[in-house]
């Protein structure tokens, strides 16, 4: 071999020009082929253009708030993973969708909301996502807001009745057997279950409701959350603001409220978890009512609290009224 003929890899005599062409074609071929896997390596890393139901065991429902959550949950059983946006506590009208929570929304195989303007936020919190979106309180009869702010629009509050709780189930039922047809026997006998139970609940409200004279038989509260509830019972509903706890009463409604308490003879006033009780006070103090207790309303608590769920949450509210409304309060 001269000095110009080099061994190339596997051991043949060549002239260095072609050795060194050789390694340079090698050398832009790696190049290539590492530019085509990037892409490639991303997709995979991210998950990307994999469906969205091979990326977890279960397909995903995502909920606005704990309430549908748990109602989602409850009639889903073990075939799906539902999550709830806004945690234990949290109060949803003014809640602001953080990054993660629009990430979320975005792999999600279906969301839920209440609607009847209750997520002021919703478009935001979905607008990177592609999937079905559902209305659990389509079909509801909406009660107008009568006064205050948000006055002729809808009370989004319909959960808190068990009557329109049964629709919710209803439209919950009905978007999980689409979203995974093959459990939709399951979901069928759950929700049919769950009725049974909301329709219970409607009958001890009522029956224990009833024992109120009916002079008295007023639910006066903080937020204007309980018109479906009141509806339910036979309840007159009187409040210190309609929907949205960052607009105070006046000091005149504080007043007029107070006096109304008074002259019906009410025995107690209540106030909901998210909110301050501070200005309902207030009316206990000026006239004479007792504070009956702490309602829940857009949240449910911790597990370890008084409502980790729907069924508990009106239960707990139910008896809760009843309870300091009769006198039977201790």
């Amino acid at each position: 071999m001269n000095a110009t003929e080099h061994v190339d890899e596997a051991g043949s005599s060549l002239p260095s020009g072609q050795v060194a062409e050789r390694r340079r074609r090698r050398r832009r071929t790696a190049m290539v082929l590492a530019t085509l896997s990037l892409p490639l390596l991303a997709t995979a890393c991210s998950g990307q253009g994999t469906p969205k139901a091979e990326r977890h065991d279960k397909p995903v429902v995502l909920t606005t708030f704990t309430v549908l959550a748990d109602m989602a949950q409850t009639i889903a059983g073990d075939h799906v993973k539902v999550e709830s946006i806004t945690k234990p506590g949290a109060e949803i009208h003014e809640y602001e969708p953080t990054p993660e929570d629009i990430k979320k929304a975005s792999q999600a195989d279906l969301i839920l909301e209440n609607g009847m303007n209750l997520e002021a936020w919703f478009e935001k919190f979905t607008q990177d996502a592609d999937a079905p979106k559902v209305t659990a309180s389509d079909g509801v009869q909406p009660i107008s807001i009568e006064e205050g702010e948000g006055k002729g629009k809808p009370n989004p509050h319909a959960w808190m009745s068990p009557v329109a709780g049964e629709k919710y189930a209803d439209n919950i039922e009905k978007a999980l057997s689409d979203l995974d047809p093959e459990h939709r026997d399951d979901f069928r006998r759950n929700a049919e279950d769950y009725k049974n139970k909301l329709d219970d609940i409607h009958g001890r409200l009522t029956s224990r409701l009833h024992e109120i004279p009916e002079n008295q038989r007023k639910l006066v509260t903080c937020e204007g959350a309980f018109s479906y509830l009141a509806h339910d019972a036979g309840l007159s509903e009187e409040y210190l603001w309609a929907v949205n706890s960052d607009s105070q009463p006046s000091a005149q409604h504080v007043s007029d409220v107070a006096r109304d308490v008074k002259d019906s003879g009410t025995r107690a006033v209540f106030c909901e978890s998210t909110v301050s009780d501070k200005t309902m006070q207030q009316v206990v103090r000026s006239s004479g009512a007792e504070f009956g207790g702490t309602l829940y309303v857009d949240s449910l608590s911790d597990a370890d609290g008084p409502v980790p769920t729907y069924l508990d949450l009106l239960t707990y509210d139910t008896e809760t009224i009843a309870s300091a409304l009769t006198g039977a309060k201790k």
